[in-house]
């Protein structure tokens, strides 16, 4: 039987598309209070549905490759990334906002000065939120047209409990190190950040 290719980076291919589209969410919905009320309650229906069950939805509709699996990656975890930005950007103190508007600052000059700026630290919690959980969509994403990796290993186990549990084992490695990697960007990309806050 002809297996199909790995692809052991689409956990990291996932997360980084969940964060490029969560912050773009995040941004269209902090600016425009219309569509985020419009807009979030079908953001946290669909996050509600059980990944388990999207990913043979998915894998009849976009095959066996990488796509459906980037999919399930990125539905796990785009919505902390899209609360936390959204968190961030409205928490901008009034008087700075006020500020750059009596200077005539423009929208893109406001927000890439004043409002991210200050909404740095809370868009890393959200995605230091989201960084275990592409190891969990990824997981997820393997049950189901694969035939390598460790959601594979986990359910061709069987009654082997020392493979799951050397499996599990992994991926707690996996997801602490992809935590404390988002941590140290965030010291590297916001250094005044500790600084500044309590």
């Amino acid at each position: 039987m002809a297996r199909h290719p790995r692809h052991p980076g689409r956990g990291g291919l996932g997360y980084v598309t969940a964060a490029a589209l969560g912050l773009l969410v995040g941004v269209a919905l902090a600016s425009w209070a219309p569509l985020a009320r419009a807009t979030l309650p079908t953001l946290v229906g669909l996050d509600a549905v059980p990944k388990l069950a999207l990913a043979p939805v998915l894998v009849l509709w976009l095959g066996f490759g990488l796509a459906p699996k980037v999919v399930i990656v990125v539905a796990t975890c785009l919505l902390p990334v899209v609360l936390a930005t959204i968190a961030g950007l409205t928490s901008t103190p009034a008087e700075y906002v006020e500020l750059a508007r009596s200077m005539s600052a423009s929208w893109w000059k406001t927000l890439a000065k004043i409002r991210i700026p200050f909404a740095i630290p809370r868009i890393f919690v959200g995605l230091k939120i989201a960084a275990p959980l592409s190891v969990i969509g990824a997981v997820v994403s393997e049950f189901f047209g694969a035939t390598a990796g460790l959601g594979y290993a986990i359910r061709a186990a069987g009654w082997d409990t020392a493979l799951v549990y050397a499996a599990l084992g992994v991926l707690a490695v996996v997801s602490l190190s992809l935590f404390y990697l988002v941590t140290a960007v965030e010291r590297v990309a916001a250094p005044w950040a500790r600084t500044v806050t309590a």
